[in-house]
């Protein structure tokens, strides 16, 4: 049965998640979580690459503005053990299929030198959900930025968060996410176009939401957002 392909539609949003091939980690240590940070900047690019990545550690220094032109716009990321979560802008045409066909390939091809191996890294090709209103765009800010409570507190949907004030201060510190860079702090500011996202919404106005969903509404993603058909996240 031939795979559906997707259309990505300009100025519009989506929310793209690519995993690891049958569950395994694609980072194994921050070395790569760097390499993935760098990546996500130099291939954002109609044009070719500019920059060779030479010092992970430096990376962030090492995020030069010249004159770029993007495929899409990063509004948000978060990178996870086996899997990593966008929430993608499209700015040209096919920017997010040529966009994630580059940093796909580019990162497995560094991966896969660094660690000696072979074969497919990624499980299959990247999946996506069209972002189509600002309510399911404001709960899927905050689903991205909570990620990593996982982390602390596995299951933590299912069964809660015994220590609330901790689990906010990870996520608030947790280096591979955007998350930061929305609520003052600077992590990697060059990578994430935040104009849009703060348009409307202070810095203060998204920690709270963050903190309420956190406290009160940590099933909403299920009740409210994940009721498109998950048939919607479809392989390109």
């Amino acid at each position: 049965m031939a795979t559906k392909k997707r259309i990505f539609y300009n100025n519009e949003f989506y929310h793209i998640i690519l995993k690891g091939v049958d569950g395994k980690s694609i980072f194994l240590d921050n070395q790569d979580r760097y390499r993935m940070i760098h990546d996500m900047f130099v291939f954002n690019d109609k044009n070719g690459c500019l920059s060779t990545f030479r010092n992970c550690k430096n990376v962030a220094n090492k995020i030069e503005k010249y004159q770029r032109h993007n495929l899409v716009s990063i509004h948000a990321f978060c990178l996870m053990g086996n899997h990593m979560h966008l929430l993608l802008e499209q700015k040209i045409e096919n920017g997010i299929s040529r966009f994630m066909l580059k940093l796909g390939a580019g990162y497995a091809s560094y991966f896969n030198s660094k660690y000696h191996r072979t074969g497919h890294l990624f499980q299959s090709r990247f999946k996506s959900v069209w972002i189509n209103d600002g309510d399911r765009l404001a709960i899927l800010f905050a689903y991205i930025h909570t990620n990593p409570i996982s982390i602390i507190c596995p299951r933590w949907k299912e069964k809660g968060i015994e220590d609330l004030d901790k689990a906010i201060k990870f996520i608030e510190k947790y280096k591979w996410s955007s998350y930061a860079d929305y609520i003052g702090g600077k992590n990697f500011p060059s990578l994430t176009q935040r104009a849009f996202m703060l348009e409307d919404q202070e810095q203060k106005v998204w920690k709270k939401f963050v903190n309420d969903w956190l406290e009160y509404k940590a099933d909403i993603f299920e009740k409210h957002f994940w009721n498109v058909n998950k048939n919607d996240y479809l392989l390109e």
